[in-house]
């Protein structure tokens, strides 16, 4: 019961995110903050390719999680872990490009670099891995590529709080690190956690 809720929050949030960032691909400036409008039509392929390629990967990960769509569709499995791979490699490359025009400077652009490259890494783990055959090492890649994804997610529920909180500038210099390294660290706990339980002897 418990998954069953988590997965669905997670999917509910995931998409209705994608809903929301869809509005960039109308091209329209009034969708940029005001603080980035300039620099965002100065650089609008590579927003368009970032918003593209986060659309694949948030919404397509969620159903990878599914055990019973990996064990019945399994080459589903595989074409929907391709798509998602696709959207993170674009989204990745152009959100590292974009992470050098960061709002408010140096501390944003390194938060945001940073998620880029262990999003990008962390799907090329995933990938050489099912490449190898060892199933277990990519599904561990592909839950905290995904956690790294879901910070899509984790920044637009932070940030209302961090600018109310700290105002906007010191706000969104906070988001560009809590958006992604909280989910990183409940994932690594978790996988942490599954591990140590399965290593633990039956008792009666």
């Amino acid at each position: 019961m418990r998954k069953n809720i988590g997965w669905s929050v997670m999917t509910i949030l995931s998409l209705l995110i994608v809903l929301v960032v869809s509005r960039y691909l109308t091209l329209n400036p009034e969708m940029y903050f005001p603080e980035q409008r300039a620099v965002y039509l100065a650089n609008q392929t590579a927003v368009i390719l970032h918003v593209i390629g986060g659309i694949l990967a948030l919404g397509l990960g969620p159903w990878q999680f599914l055990v019973r769509l990996r064990e019945k569709r399994p080459s589903v499995h595989r074409w929907v872990g391709r798509i998602y791979l696709l959207g993170v490699l674009v989204g990745g490359l152009a959100g590292l490009y974009m992470s050098t025009f960061a709002y408010t400077g140096i501390v944003a652009t390194l938060g945001f670099a940073t998620l880029a490259v262990l999003w990008l890494g962390s799907g090329f783990m995933a990938l050489r891995d099912i490449r190898q055959g060892n199933v277990d090492a990519h599904r561990r890649w592909m839950v905290r590529n995904f956690a790294l994804t879901f910070a899509a997610v984790t920044l637009r529920l932070e940030m209302p709080f961090l600018t109310m909180a700290f105002g906007g500038e010191v706000g969104y210099m906070i988001v560009a690190w809590s958006c992604w390294l909280p989910n990183l660290l409940v994932v690594e706990w978790w996988m942490r956690r599954q591990s140590a339980t399965a290593l633990q002897p039956a008792t009666s």
